[in-house]
């Protein structure tokens, strides 16, 4: 099984940052955090890297409900979003599979809703 979800775009990388963006917001996800890939690794490593940007969306009410269904479920959130640079130009979007993610832990009342989280993960990777 992936554990993600994709989609190449013709999109810029800021374009579809923005557009990722409004997406999540549509599917009431919230970016709690933005980390910078590329010059993070120049400044710790002094590498190039091309652009990544890595998205932590949460979407509170499921972020509730899966956090009563299982205490330490914390360690797995916010669900990663990234937008990260292809070498022909395009800019390639992906979430993580929320189901996949949950078949490590051993808890029946989080497959509904890491279900219908995926749901609004899809959605949102599918309209950039």
């Amino acid at each position: 099984m992936k554990y993600y979800f994709e989609k190449t775009t013709d999109y810029a990388f800021e374009e579809a940052v923005e557009k990722v963006t409004e997406e999540l917001k549509k599917e009431e996800f919230g970016v709690l955090t933005e980390i910078d890939v590329q010059p993070t690794l120049k400044k710790k490593l002094d590498v190039d890297f091309r652009k990544y940007l890595i998205l932590g969306a949460c979407n509170p009410p499921f972020a509730h409900k899966a956090l009563q269904a299982e205490n330490k479920i914390g360690a797995m959130l916010p669900c990663n979003v990234i937008v990260q640079e292809l070498e022909n130009g395009k800019t390639e979007v992906v979430a993580v599979d929320p189901v996949a993610s949950m078949k490590a832990v051993q808890n029946d009342k989080l497959g509904g809703i890491a279900g219908e989280i995926r749901a609004k993960l899809e959605k949102v990777i599918e309209n950039v």
